[in-house]
């Protein structure tokens, strides 16, 4: 298996279009999730995160410009009790709600499927944290296209019992750039956490994203044992 660092990984593309990960700390003590956003027109780079409760929303930075708000506009990140979930568009409010009634996680998104961004198609990523008994487990999914059929939905998930401290699980929905897009492929990444509070860390993740297309980023450390967290949010966009 190959474990990259985050900046090796990062660098290794200049369009990952959104991202997820979810992993633990080095010392095992917090759940560490993070999120970005980057964008290669007008319409995708007019966003900021804010926060939203527990959670966060897309905004348009300047409504004014904002042409085409579907797929755009969404809640990346919600809590539902002991849950965290974060996602690359509305499934995210699917998510909540049939897990509120529920349904598992990958019950939930049987009821999706990627993005009707044609000729992308753009793969529907999600992660759940859930902490239990002093510990974490998580899992993630991606709903992508079979090689670019709009009739054809191919649903991943990768379920992670007992995360190994220092480690995180990346996943994000391109594997490079093109006409149309590829669609990421294969597990999600295995990434190595460096040892480093929620600040340095959130510096680490915005400095290594191509400066062209970034736009938002959010980061969250969520203690293990108790659940509080502390968020930081950076946007492009001032």
């Amino acid at each position: 298996m190959v474990i990259n660092s985050i900046e090796k990984e990062l660098n290794s593309l200049a369009y990952h279009g959104r991202g997820i990960m979810i992993g633990k700390t080095p010392d095992g003590t917090k759940a560490v999730t993070a999120y970005f956003i980057m964008g290669r027109s007008e319409n995708s780079r007019n966003r900021v995160f804010v926060e939203d409760g527990q959670g966060i929303r897309t905004q348009a930075f300047d409504e004014s410009k904002m042409t085409d708000p579907h797929l755009i506009i969404y809640a990346p990140v919600k809590v539902l009790g002991d849950k965290t979930i974060v996602t690359n568009g509305d499934q995210t409010d699917t998510i909540y709600e049939l897990m509120d009634r529920q349904l598992t996680f990958e019950q939930s998104l049987r009821t999706r499927e990627f993005e009707d961004d044609a000729p992308n198609y753009t793969p529907r990523i999600s992660g759940i944290i859930h902490l239990v008994n002093g510990d974490m487990n998580f899992a993630m999914s991606i709903l992508k296209s079979a090689d670019g059929c709009a009739d054809s939905c191919q649903r991943f998930t990768y379920a992670y019992s007992s995360p190994i401290a220092g480690q995180a699980k990346f996943i994000h929905t391109y594997k490079g750039d093109g006409n149309p897009l590829p669609s990421f492929e294969g597990e999600p990444k295995t990434i190595s956490l460096p040892n480093v509070d929620i600040d340095e860390f959130t510096d680490i993740l915005w400095k290594n994203l191509n400066e062209d297309n970034k736009v938002s980023l959010f980061v969250r450390y969520i203690d293990i044992k108790t659940g509080e967290y502390e968020s930081r949010i950076v946007n492009k966009n001032k």
